[in-house]
């Protein structure tokens, strides 16, 4: 099993930033990549971000040039840096990770990010 737990989320004005952390545990072995996702009220759930074991990130259009993946190896963890925030950043954000050889997601419970205009 894999555990993800997600922190960093808050109440922030736009243009302001913050950044979330999803701290992996458990059977954390061949992993091909982790994510964050969120789900704005009202919307579908979406891909934000992505890094993959090799290093390789891809983001939403929206958010590029905004917000940045990145991860601690050493800490098992993954941070998402999120720069110039805007009301439409609202949302609950999720951790996700995948396994090679694993045909399901570990999700996170989430964390809720507002970003007041």
């Amino acid at each position: 099993q894999v555990q993800l737990v997600e922190s960093g989320g808050g109440l922030v004005q736009a243009g302001g930033s913050l950044r979330l952390s999803c701290a992996a545990s458990g059977s954390i072995f061949s992993i091909n990549g982790m994510s964050w996702y969120r789900r704005a009220p009202g919307k579908q759930r979406e891909l934000v971000a992505r890094i993959t074991s090799g290093g390789s990130t891809n983001y939403a259009d929206s958010v590029k040039g905004r917000f940045t993946i990145s991860r601690d190896n050493a800490k098992n963890t993954v941070y998402l840096q999120m720069n110039s925030l805007k009301p439409e950043d609202t949302a609950v954000y999720y951790c996700q990770l995948d396994r090679a050889g694993v045909p399901i997601s570990y999700w996170g419970k989430g964390t809720l990010v507002t970003v007041s205009s």
